[in-house]
Order: structure tokens, then C-alpha cells, then sequence
């Protein structure tokens, strides 16, 4: 059997740390006991992000993939961490938006001064902690089994966040959010077993030696991008999310949106470019796009419909969502060659952060503004203006980003893939592209409008806002949007340990 051999890069002893330091955070906080929780992760979450960018910094450095192979025991009998452009770029992304997240949640999720300990802070941040290890786990593995146990702990740490305040509503949409993950979870592992017994391993650069055009592969890769599908909530497998950010706290609504549905499309990544067959069936990617095309009109028209500004930016998600699906016949249908070095690729990569910093950013700003005015009712937001200013200002901002418009990292995003449907003449993907922007716009701008109108006499917030919340609520937009700034063309970094592997 034909094995790739994996060597120990400089810097890859970086990778061990960034999936430890959370656990060992984790277990900082059972040890020294729950008071102590928030401040454990005050230390654990600008450590990780130095991580991140050292790990990035490496990649960029050395222009070439950081590897480390545990005990020195090779695959498929040992396990080898890896991170490529993509995988440390999103290491970085996740580590900004978790900062972002830890700061806000300092305001909902402190230990009050009156007690010892409180068992719910105790629980956000453990499970926080326990939600990063499970990304930067996925970010960097390279072997099915263990991507499938790293996708467990992320369902088992998002999960809980989404029904901390125990409301039965919030309850029985955690039940479902379980079911489904769980669903996708069994057919995810039953196309692991199928591809194991087929070649004998599970490592994505054995399996890209090994791997055929033939039943078994494509029912394995089938089986598996359906479960990973309704993972990335997905239209139609999308049911289960817009119920989870309802009754959500929005830090857990933030994380949710930004960071926990972006893993499983990750690993569709690897599966389809790392692990499928050269041969791949054209009809597949159409499919695939067919339903991301779907999942941005049917969404985006049902986000308009909605009376509650956490629904809206819920549905919205899944728009958003179906914009990274267009890559898949993008690239096939490209010239370029090899995929990563399609505009199509960059642009939904591109789409993939620009998303995550923006919609991070909309779900805290929703969370101040239903503080501040005691609801999220989109016809009633009027004095939000005048109640929480930055905070409306960053949902405008990240609303760019949302609407494709310029300056916006979600405006390079969408030309780039516009660009690469037009090159490819694929103008159904197109059309999509354009009407899901201008629905996008009106969902927007109904929010916007309502803000700014004129609240009525006599009107106060129903609680003061704290300055700090809010400016993180607007970094997280400018950081959307300087994205903005770069070249609309396909990004070297992206391709760095993309070709050649491992």
C-alpha cells in the first residue's frame, strides 16, 4: 500500500499548542475552581490568538505547509497535524472572533460579586474553551477518524451554549440542533467506514494516492458531504439553526453563525479537493451549487419575512451559507491550473472570513440592541439610534459585507465569484449572485430604517449599555471590512501547501 510520509516542520510544535492550550485552560478552571473561570480565559484567549498568527506567521514565512507528527509514529498508525494557508488563515479568523466573543460575553457571563461561584459562567467559558480546541482540531488534522471525533466536540460544545438559560423553547431547539448534527454524524462515519475498508486508512494524503473512481468511493464521499451538509445547515438540512439562535444567548448566536457551521463546510473542502478523484463528477458540483444557489434565494427572501432581528440574521446565515457552495462548479468549470489557484476558490474562501467577522458582528450588535430596548422586534427598534449608536453603526458595516457593497471584504467576495461565473459562463450562479445582494440590501436596510427612526416621547433605554461591548461589537465590523482592501485576485497565501501534499 502506497503511504505519504509526513516530516516535523519548524514551528509545528505550534500546532500541539494550539489545540492543548484550550483543554489545559479547560482544565484550569475544574481545578482551581469555577470563580475563577472568566479570568482563566482571559489568559487562555489572547495566548491562543498569539498562536494562531505565529502559526500563520510560520506558514507565510517559510512558504510551505507547518507539519508535526505526534511521538514521530507516521500514518496511518500515528496522527500528523498540518496547516496550510487555508487552515492557518482560518486559525486566525477563529481566534479573533473567540477574543471578540470573550470580551462581549465579560457583560452577560461574569461571576457576580455577591457569590463564590456561579455554575453558568463556569459553563460558558469551559464550553468556549472546549469549542476552540474542537475548530483548531479540525483546521488542522489529517485523518477522517479523527476529524469525526473533533466535530463531536464541537456538537457537544455548541450545543449547550445554544439552551444556557434552560427556557423549554430553547430546550427542545437544542434537542433538534442534536438530532440533526447527530444524523449527519452517522452518515459522516458510515462513508469513514466505507472509504477504510476500502483502502485501508484514513489519512487525506494516503487516501489522495489511493482513492478511485469508483461506487464505493462516491457513495463514501456522498454519504459524508450529506451529513457535513446538514452539519453547515445547508438548505434543505438547514431546519434545525434558526430555532438554536432564537433563545440563544448571543454570544452563543455569534459563535454559532461565525465559527461552528464553517467546520464541516471545511472538511467538504478537503474531501472534495484532497480526497475525490480528479474524475469528480461534474453533475455533483452542479448539484452542489444548485442547492447553495437555493439555500441564498429561498433564505434571504424568508430572512425579509421575519419580525425578530435574531431570526433575520438567522436566516441570513444560511443565505450567506449558500455562497460558499458556489465554488465547488466555479472552480470545476475553471481554467486555471489547479483549483486553488481559481479566482472562485479565493472568492469563497474569502466569503467563508468576511462572513464570519460580519455575521459575528451583527448577532452581538442584535444582543446589545435587545438589551438596550428590552426586545429584538424589528417593527419596535425605533430609539435603538439613539440607545446604541456603535453598535447600529457596526451592524451597518457588517451589513456591506452581507450586501456585497463596496469597500467590504463581502464585496471582494461576491466579484470574485461573479467574476469566475461570468469567465465560466455560469449565469444562473450569476443571477443568484446579483438578486441574493439586493435581497440582502432589503433585509439590511429595513433593520437600519427602523433604528433610525424617531423613537417616542418620553423614551429611555431599558439598560445602559457598557462603552467596551459595543466597540468590540464594531471591531468586529471594520475588521469585515478592511477585507476590502485586498486584491480582487486569486490569493498566494491561500495556495501555499496546497499542492504537493503532504
Amino acid at each position: 500500500m502506497m503511504t505519504a510520509v509526513y516530516t516535523t516542520t519548524g514551528g509545528g510544535a505550534l500546532l500541539v499548542m494550539s489545540i492543548m492550550l484550550p483543554v489545559i485552560g479547560m482544565l484550569a478552571i475544574l481545578a482551581l475552581g469555577l470563580r475563577h473561570a472568566e479570568r482563566i480565559a482571559y489568559v487562555v484567549l489572547p495566548a491562543g490568538l498569539l498562536i494562531a498568527v505565529a502559526i500563520a506567521a510560520s506558514v507565510a514565512r517559510s512558504g510551505a505547509a507547518v507539519t508535526y507528527v505526534l511521538g514521530n509514529w507516521q500514518p496511518p498508525l500515528g496522527i500528523a497535524l498540518r496547516a496550510d494557508g487555508l487552515s492557518a488563515t482560518l486559525m486566525v479568523m477563529t481566534a479573533v472572533v473567540l477574543c471578540a466573543v470573550g470580551i462581549y460575553a465579560r457583560g452577560a457571563f461574569s461571576t457576580p460579586p455577591d457569590k463564590a461561584e456561579a455554575r453558568r459562567p463556569m459553563v460558558f467559558w469551559t464550553l468556549l474553551l472546549g469549542l476552540w480546541t474542537a475548530l483548531n482540531s479540525v483546521f488542522l488534522g489529517q485523518d477522517l477518524f479523527n476529524l469525526f471525533v473533533a466535530l463531536e466536540l464541537l456538537t457537544f460544545s455548541a450545543v449547550p451554549l445554544v439552551c444556557l438559560d434552560g427556557k423549554r423553547d430553547t430546550l427542545q431547539a437544542a434537542l433538534r440542533y442534536l438530532l440533526f448534527a447527530l444524523a449527519g454524524s452517522v452518515l459522516y462515519l458510515l462513508g469513514t467506514a466505507l472509504l477504510y475498508g476500502a483502502y485501508g486508512t484514513l489519512d487525506f494524503a494516503g487516501l489522495r494516492l489511493l482513492a478511485r473512481d469508483d461506487l464505493a468511493t462516491s457513495v463514501a464521499l456522498g454519504l459524508m458531504i450529506v451529513g457535513l451538509m446538514a452539519k453547515a445547515a445547508l438548505f434543505p438540512l438547514h431546519l434545525w439553526l434558526p430555532p438554536a439562535h432564537a433563545g440563544a444567548p448571543a454570544a452563543a448566536s455569534a459563535v454559532l453563525s461565525a465559527l461552528v457551521v464553517k467546520a464541516p463546510f471545511f472538511i467538504i473542502l478537503r474531501l472534495w479537493f484532497d480526497v475525490a478523484p480528479q474524475s469528480v463528477n461534474a453533475t455533483a458540483a452542479h448539484l452542489l451549487g444548485g442547492l447553495g444557489m437555493a439555500s441564498i434565494l429561498f433564505c434571504s427572501v424568508v430572512a425579509l419575512r421575519q419580525a425578530r432581528l435574531k431570526l433575520m440574521i438567522a436566516y441570513s446565515t444560511v443565505a450567506q451559507v449558500g455562497y460558499l457552495f458556489l465554488m465547488f462548479p466555479l472552480v470545476m468549470a475553471s481554467d486555471a491550473p489547479a483549483e486553488w489557484q481559481a479566482i472562485g476558490w479565493t472568492g469563497g474562501t474569502l466569503q467563508l472570513v468576511s462572513h464570519a467577522l460580519a455575521k459575528a458582528s451583527m448577532f452581538l450588535a442584535a444582543g446589545l440592541i435587545a438589551e438596550a430596548l428590552g426586545h429584538d422586534r424589528i417593527d419596535d427598534l425605533a430609539g435603538a439610534l439613539k440607545a446604541v449608536p456603535i453598535s447600529i453603526a457596526a451592524f451597518g458595516l457588517a451589513g456591506l459585507s452581507l450586501m456585497g457593497l463596496p469597500p467590504s471584504g463581502g464585496f471582494n467576495a461576491k466579484l470574485m465569484l461573479l467574476t469566475a461565473a461570468a469567465e465560466t459562463r455560469n449565469w444562473t450562479i450569476a443571477a443568484a449572485i446579483l438578486i441574493g445582494g439586493i435581497l440582502a440590501a432589503s433585509y439590511v436596510f429595513r433593520v437600519l430604517g427602523r433604528a433610525m427612526a424617531e423613537p417616542a416621547t418620553g423614551f429611555a433605554p431599558v439598560a445602559q449599555i457598557p462603552l467596551y461591548r459595543e466597540l468590540t461589537v464594531l471591531a468586529l465590523a471594520v475588521c469585515a471590512v478592511v477585507l476590502g482592501l485586498l486584491p480582487l485576485q486569486p490569493f498566494d497565501y491561500l495556495a501555499i501547501g496546497r499542492s504537493g501534499l503532504p
